[in-house]
């Protein structure tokens, strides 16, 4: 291996530990601000399990729903500020 491709590897290596340790420095915040650090480990594993199940319950909502909503709203606004609907534009052929 060249001097270059050492250094290379090397500034890997070091990018990886960054973000293995910016994982665990959240993991941390997130058991000190859940407090979930005092528990016992069943009870972790079980407030862990709540949490992540409502998270994603969450997400799957907004993800759903949102774009909806979004819709409908753009679609109310519209009609308010003068937009004329689809049905009421006339076809020129």
């Amino acid at each position: 291996m060249s001097f270059c491709e050492k250094c290379h590897l090397q500034e890997l290596r070091m990018d990886v530990k960054r973000v293995k340790d910016y994982i665990y420095w959240l993991y941390y915040q997130y058991l000190l601000v859940t407090c979930s650090y005092v528990l016992e480990p069943w009870e972790q594993s079980m407030f862990h399990t709540i949490t992540v199940t409502v998270v994603a319950m969450v997400v799957y909502t907004a993800y759903v729903f949102v774009p909806i909503h979004v819709r409908l709203a753009l679609e109310f606004f519209s009609q308010i500020f003068g937009a004329q609907p689809d049905s009421a534009v006339p076809v020129v052929n």
